[in-house]
């Protein structure tokens, strides 16, 4: 639902009376984990995502969650969750779980690069999902109407959106290189139910895809 952005904005979330959602975005999530496997989410919100990964694959679920209604709505629901920063070194051990997840969450941290590189350190599968900036409705309202894309921010605008770091699938091509040691398994993406448009995502996933949702895993000389 379309909020007023005079009287809302999501820099700072707040779950309270937003309890659970069921998100086009999760199937592709899920669909990438293998079943019993140990995950963290990182960014897991009011805990949605981890409830279905619980159900339906059986995982072993940690989360973490900057916002403390997210948090309070996550520890109400039974989640083991703790509140604090993803983009920073986390107190894992190496190699601690199968899966580091984070779901459309990496355009809205200070620090993507750390978090990359943490989620690299801490398991040997990485399942990341984002808005991508290269998608050209994006280009289309930035070439005609001159500013920042309100499609790429969720229809917020550039002021009110915790949305700081948007990237394409391009550009998170190059953050993957940069961090190095890792290869990418698996490219999936939130498909429209139109065969036309699913083809044209796979010819062209970063002027067509929306939202890309990619496994990565750590290179076999990063393991120890």
């Amino acid at each position: 639902m379309k909020k007023d952005n005079i009287k809302y904005d999501n820099r700072q979330y707040d779950y309270t009376g937003w309890t659970d959602d069921d998100r086009e975005d999760y199937k592709y999530v899920v669909s990438l984990v293998n079943e019993g496997s140990n995950i963290i989410d990182l960014g897991c919100g009011n805990g949605s995502l981890m409830q279905r990964l619980i159900k339906e694959k059986k995982v072993t679920a940690k989360g973490i969650e900057l916002s403390r209604s997210g948090v309070e709505i996550c520890i109400q629901k039974g989640l083991d969750v703790t509140e604090g920063r993803i983009d920073a070194p986390l107190p894992f051990k190496v190699n601690q779980f199968d899966y580091a997840v984070c779901n459309v969450t990496m355009q809205m941290v200070m620090f993507p690069e750390i978090l990359l590189r943490e989620m690299k350190r801490i398991a040997r599968y990485q399942v990341i999902s984002f808005p991508n900036l290269g998608f050209y409705k994006n280009r289309l309202e930035l070439l005609f109407k001159g500013r920042m894309p309100r499609k790429a921010l969720f229809e917020f605008d550039w002021y009110n959106t915790g949305h700081i770091h948007l990237f394409s699938i391009k550009d998170f091509y190059y953050l993957i290189n940069v961090t190095g040691g890792l290869t990418v398994e698996k490219h999936l993406f939130v498909g429209s139910g139109n065969i036309l448009k699913t083809l044209m995502m796979n010819l062209m996933p970063n002027i067509f895809q929306i939202i890309p949702v990619f496994l990565l895993r750590k290179n076999d000389d990063q393991l120890s």
